[in-house]
């Protein structure tokens, strides 16, 4: 194997610490990070963790003093603004720097959750039905579809905004929490007709040929009795609270083969028609009738390890530092394609 130099561009904050023996690093923020850079050094590349805030010239400089091979891309925002990250990959291109994960164009299309779910619906994909208010736009709703909605924002990723609060009966708490979306997370809300189910999750790897991992459940039946079954952030990402009711996610169970294909076959048809790369997390919903609703798209999907993306990979066969290596290599061999 060929000993890379691999540029690790992650969040400024989000650097690990050149000592980590007084830290669990089962619990720190920065894991994610901690996991892919120690596991790039054990697989015998050269390794250069670089925090980007606000100033693409860190990125050029390294670039320009080291040469890496490749930048293993971290960043989910630029400047604090989400909407900034597929910027920092066109950077990348036009240096000419190999990059890991998704290109700029797969980041824009389903960074607004309105536009993937037009795509998807165009092309015979079952979504929920849904509406966008933008931010300012008062709710006047026109009962298109029933009660219960859930309530998110359209472009935020990681359950951000999203509680119990976010299904609401009536118009009177949807206005209310579109209005919440609005003022405190700072984005357009989107509305969407609740679907009762089963949450899953599936994983995808590859640039046009795709190996689709296996199928990934959220257990959420032992949650309170008052509290619907949804991936709020407290879900995500408080382990107390995953500790308290048993919160889990395990490869899905009592599907007929058929069904887990179909499901395959969908993520793998998402993936193609959203001009995704990489490696990526498609999200569904599956209603009590075994109808799949899709509903987000995840590229450059969480890749700590113990997370459904490794923990789907190892299922599959692929150990997490296979899983990294070969996200490098599908980013060294992806180039851009050149339509006229």
């Amino acid at each position: 194997m060929k000993i890379l130099r691999v540029m690790v561009l992650m969040h400024l904050d989000l650097v690990p610490p050149d000592d980590v023996e007084p830290y669990d690093v089962t619990e720190v923020e920065w894991k994610t990070e901690f996991d892919v850079v120690s596991t790039i050094r054990d697989l015998g590349h050269e390794v250069m963790a670089l925090g980007v805030k606000d100033d693409l010239s860190v990125i050029d400089k390294l670039v320009t003093d080291w040469k890496p091979h490749i930048a293993f891309n971290l960043l989910e925002e630029f400047n604090g603004n989400p909407e900034f990250d597929q910027n920092v990959v066109s950077y990348l291109e036009l240096l000419g720097v190999p990059y890991t994960g998704c290109n700029p164009k797969g980041l824009v299309l389903t960074r607004d959750k309105g536009w993937s779910k037009k795509i998807m619906t165009y092309h015979g994909i079952r979504c929920p039905d849904f509406v966008v208010y933008p931010t300012g736009r008062v709710v006047k709703w026109t009962n298109d579809f029933p009660f219960p909605v859930i309530v998110k924002s359209i472009s935020e990723e990681a359950s951000l905004g999203i509680s119990q609060a976010s299904i609401v009966f009536d118009e009177e708490k949807l206005k209310e929490r579109v209005e919440f979306v609005h003022q405190t997370v700072g984005t357009a809300a989107i509305v969407e007709r609740y679907i009762e189910g089963r949450e899953l999750y599936v994983g995808v790897l590859g640039n046009k040929r795709l190996q689709v991992l296996p199928v990934w459940e959220l257990h959420l039946d032992k949650l309170p009795p008052d509290a619907l079954p949804i991936a709020t952030a407290r879900v995500k990402w408080s382990t107390k609270y995953q500790k308290k009711y048993g919160i889990r996610s395990c490869e899905v169970e009592g599907l007929e083969p058929k069904l887990v294909r179909y499901i395959q076959q969908t993520a793998k048809r998402a993936f193609h028609i959203l001009g995704l790369n990489g490696y990526a997390r498609l999200d569904f919903r599956l209603d009590p009738d075994n109808h799949l609703y899709f509903l987000e798209a995840n590229p450059n999907a969480q890749l700590a390890y113990g997370e459904d993306l490794a923990e789907s990979a190892e299922r599959a066969g692929i150990s997490y530092e296979e899983l990294i290596q070969r996200i490098i290599q599908l980013g060294l061999k992806w180039k851009p394609d050149k339509q006229r």
